[in-house]
């Protein structure tokens, strides 16, 4: 039978980027699919022949702007998470006028932060829906909600604490939101507290895109949890520059040196310490700008890079520097190329915590410590650590399955 499905994707490329595969999928199977996101993500979402709904806002302004102070990458896990909700709660005016439009949709599938707006736009169309996700947020007794540390994890109750205390900071900056909506389409508001806790005893699926064999299953994620391994997008028509192909094939194998959709207060800077690091390391690299905006003048043994499919890419390198985005980490266990993590906040350090482990790549370097010195004695290290070479090579096949 053919359905119309709808996705709810908000977040950087990175977050919305792994649901052009699902829906290709999705409509190779029969269905007709369409993804609710951001305008600037229309090209990519259109050029994989999917239907594109607009949705208010701009990624990189909202986590710019998040990014104002020491909050977003500090230390303390709930004020990075307040100021990200803050800047994405200026949303809350425009976001439900637009979600309303949404009609014709025989299954909803969301993504949103703290599980916003997919339920009740499924109850008002009385039609199914399952929460997607490219990271670890279902609770578990076992480990903290991605984010935060591990260590008081001893403490009765603790774990559980901290995905009740990730979901309300979401929720109650947007519960007045929502519950104008629900009154619109007249149904009963949520509670103070949300309905999550109803999610969860109602059984609605997560469908998770990550790999079991990176991300242990704990023993209390009922059947309702389904992880599928990773989605990767591919770009069989993409073709490299010349001028990136005259650079790798003009000496040995570069690493890979770029932080994604992470902003950064100062790119000149961070610029400066990557190039004297790769100088004391006597690699080559390959830059990636991103939305740190890093590059400008540099020595002939850094390439600067806008942007390659980083499946095309990674395997082509020596090491891979990366802020380790679920996606980019998916790309990078796959590559078999050792990482070296350098985390700025949210999930990352969980990732970087999982490739270290998994043998693929170095100790995570937390951002806020990274400098020239240290980094160097890095990319030798992924240059030349034979150990590293092997465990990327048998997390390649984990980050497969």
């Amino acid at each position: 039978m053919r359905h119309r499905v709808t996705v709810l994707a908000l977040g950087s490329r990175g977050d919305v980027q792994p649901f052009v595969p699902l829906g290709q999928a999705l409509q190779r199977a029969g269905h007709r699919v369409r993804v609710a996101t951001f305008s600037a993500f229309a090209p990519l979402i259109q050029g994989a022949d999917l239907e594109f709904f607009p949705l208010p806002g701009d990624a990189e302004v909202l986590l710019r702007r998040a990014a104002q102070g020491d909050a977003l990458f500090g230390r303390s896990p709930i004020a990075g998470i307040q100021a990200l909700a803050r800047s994405y709660g200026t949303l809350a005016r425009s976001l439900p006028t637009v979600i309303a439009g949404l009609g014709d949709t025989d299954l909803v599938l969301n993504q949103l932060p703290s599980f916003l707006f997919g339920g009740d736009l499924a109850e008002h169309l009385g039609v199914p829906w399952a929460v997607v996700a490219v990271i670890p947020i279902i609770r578990t007794r076992y480990r903290p909600l991605v984010g935060f540390p591990q260590g008081p994890g001893w403490l009765p109750g603790y774990n559980q604490l901290t995905y009740r205390l990730g979901e309300q900071v979401g929720w109650q900056l947007f519960r007045g939101a929502v519950n104008r909506l629900r009154k619109r389409w007249g149904l009963a508001p949520h509670p103070p507290w949300g309905a999550i806790g109803a999610l969860y005893r109602q059984g609605v699926p997560f469908i998770c895109g990550f790999s079991a064999h990176v991300v242990p299953r704990p023993p209390d994620w009922g059947p309702q949890v389904h992880l599928t391994g990773w989605w990767y997008p591919e770009e069989p028509d993409w073709e490299p520059p010349e001028q990136l192909q005259h650079f790798l094939a003009a000496g040995p194998a570069p690493v890979f040196i770029g932080f994604g959709s992470m902003p950064v207060a100062d790119p000149q800077q961070v610029t400066a310490l990557v190039v004297e690091a790769v100088r004391r390391s006597g690699q080559r690299a390959i830059l990636h700008v991103g939305w740190a905006r890093l590059g400008g003048h540099l020595p002939s043994e850094i390439f600067p890079l806008e942007y390659a499919p980083y499946g095309w890419l990674f395997p082509r390198m020596s090491g891979i520097v990366h802020h380790s985005g679920s996606g980019t980490t998916g790309f990078a266990l796959r590559s078999g190329v050792p990482s070296l993590v350098v985390p700025f906040a949210f999930d990352q350090p969980y990732w970087g915590e999982r490739t270290a482990v998994l043998r693929a790549g170095l100790p995570p370097l937390p951002y806020r410590e990274l400098e020239a010195g240290r980094l160097a004695t890095a990319l030798r290290q992924l240059a030349g650590e034979p150990d590293l070479r092997a465990g990327g090579g048998g997390a390649r096949a984990e980050a497969s399955g």
